[in-house]
């Protein structure tokens, strides 16, 4: 299957020009062309899955590409997958579909909003895949373009302050990231040709503890430095606390679809960050911080859920318990354990499905209600008594409720779990406190729920329609995925086992 990844990768792409080649004032055949491309990237991404081997623990040979970009400095055009990126792809794909059909409804400007769209299709799949650092450094920055004009155009009141911020956080991650990224490709330099490596893959495995670098006068230990630069690039994307100041603006601001993008995917690729580069790249000084680590672990999961129970936006609120879920799996991954690494990583798709059905919802309702408050400035309530208008709607909303508090059955209660038997003997103490999390996220979601869902039926809910057939189908999906991945979680995990096994075994090593 040589190319498919490639397909993968570049068939967004074709359907960007595809849709900047379609007369103007053509908006449904846009929205239709758009919709087929993503169900052809989808229907790639599930024959990759099927020629995945689960029992190859690192990069699938079959299914890798390796071919010279810029050969003067050692760079290629570089595409591998394994049992870390798979999920994440599938996710990616999965969700870019259903927000082309949440997406029906735009109007302003279609041609640029799909063709954007596609773009960051395109950028996050490139990240996902990519094995040479340089690569993967493109499409991490091409990712912010469509980003920063779908919040800044197509989003609410303040969409030109919150797509500022969250370009110029992301940005300032990035230029650290940078730096890290000269360093090593300077360290690894051979001293005949002078050429360094961007190689992801052939940089595993600490091979830079010895070394230090002079700063302002002091000698200070390579792997360590450069280690902090790469993890505040990735954890501002988490976002980590205390980087993740940008994230409510943007989700408050952003429109339904980007939105679930951004809490489904593109938070995921700071942890998946950690994972494919700074943890392996410098496995020492991932030892080293690992207390610190679960610290900010531990922080995002208490903080994001108290702030999320202060919210009376819900989108807010449901932003805020982003930062709370990612915690879980910054926790997760400061155990390296087995099973605290598979948590952190089943968490991170799990809460792509479940996050993305409660952005899905929240947009629903707006649609209907051209508002967000759950009480309003004045006090008085935004929403009651919407069981009673909205029965569909309240069944797939308490899916998604449970399954984002992770209730035994659903998919968050098996990540959640696998990542306290994983923390519990190397940090007792914070796993006894990230409990807490769990029972403030329980409250504000209920909470959430009773005043929404509950009381008198007030006069502005009596004229809401319940969901449609367009929406039904959309939110099918990840009802099936939270429900199915609860009860049985084998597929994702059987994906990930090898993958994550051979990352514990060189962290365990140092």
């Amino acid at each position: 299957m040589h190319g498919l990844l490639s397909w993968i990768l570049w068939m967004p792409v074709i359907g960007l020009v595809g849709v900047l080649l379609i007369p103007k004032g053509k908006d449904q055949i846009v929205r239709y062309f758009s919709l087929v491309n993503t169900i052809v990237t989808m229907v790639l991404s599930g024959i990759l899955y099927m020629n995945f081997d689960n029992t190859i623990s690192g990069i699938q040979p079959h299914l890798m590409e390796r071919v010279p970009w810029i050969e003067q400095f050692n760079i290629f055009y570089y595409l591998g997958v394994d049992g870390l990126s798979l999920p994440m792809i599938l996710l990616t794909s999965l969700l870019f579909f259903i927000c082309i059909l949440s997406s029906w409804t735009i109007t302003k400007s279609v041609r640029a909003y799909f063709a954007l769209f596609l773009m960051l299709q395109a950028s996050v799949n490139g990240v996902f895949m990519s094995l040479d650092f340089f690569l993967f450094y493109v499409f991490w920055e091409v990712m912010l373009i469509p980003m920063f004009f779908l919040i800044g155009i197509w989003g609410g009141e303040n969409k030109e302050y919150a797509a500022v911020k969250f370009f110029l956080y992301t940005f300032f991650g990035s230029i650290l990231m940078l730096v890290g990224m000269v360093a090593l490709y300077y360290v690894t330099s051979d001293p005949t040709t002078g050429l360094g490596s961007f190689d992801l893959i052939g940089l595993k495995g600490g091979q830079f503890r010895h070394l230090t670098v002079p700063i302002f006068g002091y000698e200070l230990p390579f792997n360590h430095l450069f280690f902090i630069f790469m993890f505040i690039g990735f954890a501002i994307k988490v976002p980590v606390f205390p980087f993740h100041t940008w994230l409510p603006h943007a989700h408050v601001q952003a429109p339904t679809a980007v939105s679930v993008i951004l809490a489904g995917v593109l938070l995921k690729m700071g942890t998946y960050g950690f994972l494919r580069i700074s943890f392996p790249i410098f496995p020492e000084s991932t030892v080293y911080f690992a207390t610190a680590i679960a610290v900010l672990g531990l922080i995002n999961v208490i903080y994001g859920a108290l702030c999320a129970m202060a919210q009376n936006d819900m989108k807010k609120l449901i932003a805020y318990s982003s930062v709370s879920h990612m915690g879980f799996v910054m926790l997760g991954m400061s155990a390296m354990t087995i099973q605290g690494m598979n948590g952190a990583v089943l968490q991170m798709f799990n809460h792509g499905t479940s996050t993305a059905m409660m952005f899905l919802l929240v947009g629903i309702l707006y649609e209907r209600s051209h508002h967000r408050w759950i009480v309003r400035p004045d006090g008085t309530k935004g929403f009651g008594g919407l069981y009673t208008q909205l029965p569909k709607y309240t069944v797939v909303f308490i899916i998604a409720m449970f399954a984002s508090m992770g209730l035994p059955g659903l998919s968050g209660f098996i990540s959640e779990a696998l990542i306290f038997i994983g923390m519990y003997k190397v940090y007792t103490t914070i796993t006894v406190l990230a409990v807490i999390g769990l029972l403030i996220g329980a409250a504000y979601l209920l909470w959430m729920f009773k005043r929404m869902f509950y009381g008198e039926v007030i006069d502005s809910v009596k004229g809401y329609t319940d969901m449609n057939g367009r929406e039904i189908f959309y939110m099918l999906p990840l009802c099936v995925a939270v429900i199915l991945f609860g009860i049985y979680p084998t597929p994702v995990l059987d994906m990930m086992k090898a993958s994550v096994g051979d990352l514990v075994r060189l962290l365990g090593s140092f």
